[in-house]
């Protein structure tokens, strides 16, 4: 795994995540939103999404790694995230959905504990 480093990909990343509080920027594979209910006491999907967003503009870093498994054949790279919340480092594997090219959205395939 190796930090993201193109800027383009990373300013994507970063208008999707300003909008943690609007609908649709990030969003979640069913797995992934279930384990935060279960694991996460006092957060929801939302925080989550608002934590990567103050990680990432508090110059946090975001892993970028050539996706292998033949279940996402479809996707290049998928893009980590390992954030605090509360007291513990979590894990965070994401896709970027190009879509509209001017306005990417995150969609979150995996997230447990670190």
């Amino acid at each position: 795994m190796a930090p993201l480093t193109d800027m383009a990909i990373l300013a994507k990343f970063r208008h999707a995540l300003s909008e943690w509080n609007c609908t649709g920027y990030i969003t979640w594979k069913g797995i992934a939103r279930e384990w935060v209910e279960a694991n996460l006491e006092g957060f929801t999907t939302r925080a989550v999404g608002e934590a990567m967003f103050n990680y990432v503009e508090a110059g946090g870093r975001i892993d970028q790694t050539r996706e292998t498994r033949p279940e996402w054949n479809t996707q290049r790279f998928h893009y980590d995230f390992r954030i605090v919340i509360g007291d513990r480092l979590i894990y965070v594997e994401t896709i970027l959905v190009e879509d509209d090219r001017d306005d990417p959205t995150i969609h979150v395939v995996s997230i447990h504990d670190a």
